[in-house]
């Protein structure tokens, strides 16, 4: 690998790293407002640290006339994972005392959506921390591809195509320029983003809490503000307003980017969105009916927690709604298989994506076809 395409690889994560020093910022404004001003040393000597390492590597420029092949993006999108998630565990290692491994875990997890975490004692914690690890989910959602999308074409490098790395999506482009892509893809984001803490707040959430569930659910990460997740909440529009952003989070967002521009049936009419809302329906209305049977709940009782435990799982989010470990072997052998699944191509949920199952079923039904009918 040449000089120059190292050299612009670290001119692009320079980038990430000054937006991660900024980010940073949010949890100390967040500390001031809550007048726990002894707390924000780590926070700040962390966005100094961060923000000095990121303006290193813009230093020398970006080289001209370098084009990045699908390799480099692979390394580019590897390597900006990495390097963010090495910064980003420094506040919980200044901040919160932690050891740099398991800081390291949860920066990972948090800046890569996954929502596996080693901290306990939520509901005491601090709201900087609290607040830096759902902002890690929001950022590594959308944020940062977003973000890439919108600079790599003004540095003369394929902007859909780290995107397309990133995220599995071989959609055709909707736009034909790609910061103009990114720019709608964002703007969904974020609206969306502002949509979700104003549902959540109407359902009778915290304004705090109602911002960090937002961040976890349309970003699919599934960080809480409390060890008992969801289930710290009773009330059961919470419960449906954090199913539908899960859902939302996991729809395909260059297809939002179309509702933006007027075709407000872009949504109904991709297969993928089409077979995703059909199997959460028809696992729904299976073990909802099977849980209501099973227990002494009401039917919509037993389907608001299937919904909630099924959408999380499937879309690879992380909230629970108790325990759905203790409702039998025919509940825990579903959703170990559902969670393979995950939801569709160019959303900011994990697993195999609906499409490639689209496209093995669309694969096997020809092949039985022809094995069925070799002349025909």
């Amino acid at each position: 690998m040449s000089g120059p395409t190292l050299r612009i690889i670290g001119f692009i994560n320079g980038i990430f790293l000054i937006t991660l020093a900024i980010s940073m910022l949010v949890p100390v404004i967040t500390l001031l407002i809550y007048e726990r001003t002894n707390e924000m040393g780590g926070f700040l000597w962390s966005s100094i640290c961060c923000l000095i390492a990121g303006l290193a590597l813009i230093a020398r420029g970006r080289p001209e006339g370098v084009n990045l092949r699908p390799r480099d993006m692979y390394l580019l999108t590897v390597s900006s994972w990495l390097v963010v998630g090495v910064f980003a565990s420094v506040p919980f290692v200044l901040a919160q005392k932690m050891s740099y491994t398991d800081a390291f875990f949860e920066s990972m997890s948090g800046i890569t959506a996954t929502g596996a975490t080693v901290l306990s004692g939520l509901d005491e914690m601090s709201q900087g921390i609290l607040i830096w690890r759902s902002l890690l989910h929001w950022l590594g959602g959308m944020g940062f591809i977003g973000m890439a999308v919108a600079i790599l074409p003004m540095l003369r490098i394929g902007g859909m195509r780290l995107f397309q790395t990133e995220s599995s999506d071989r959609s055709e482009k909707i736009l034909p320029r790609s910061h103009m892509v990114a720019k709608f893809m964002v703007l969904a984001y974020v609206g969306l983003s502002l949509i979700g803490v104003l549902a959540f707040w109407l359902a009778g959430m915290g304004l705090f809490d109602s911002i960090n569930h937002t961040m976890s659910a349309i970003a699919t990460g599934g960080f809480s503000t409390s060890d008992r997740s969801l289930g710290n909440w009773s009330q059961p529009a919470i419960h449906w307003v954090a199913v539908v952003l899960m859902i939302l989070g996991s729809l395909p967002f260059v297809l939002y980017v179309s509702v933006l521009r007027g075709n407000y049936k872009a949504l109904l009419r991709d297969q993928q969105v089409r077979g995703f809302i059909g199997i959460l329906l028809l696992i729904w209305l299976v073990l909802g009916s099977w849980y209501a049977l099973t227990t002494q709940l009401h039917w919509l009782e037993a389907v608001r927690h299937v919904a909630v435990n099924t959408t999380s799982i499937i879309s690879t989010t992380g909230f629970a709604l108790g325990d759905y470990t203790l409702w039998g072997g025919f509940a825990g052998m579903l959703f170990f298989y559902i969670g393979f699944v995950g939801g569709c191509s160019g959303s900011t949920a994990g697993g195999l994506k609906i499409f490639r199952f689209q496209v093995a079923y669309s694969l096997l039904k020809a092949n039985l076809l022809q094995l069925v009918h070799p002349r025909a």
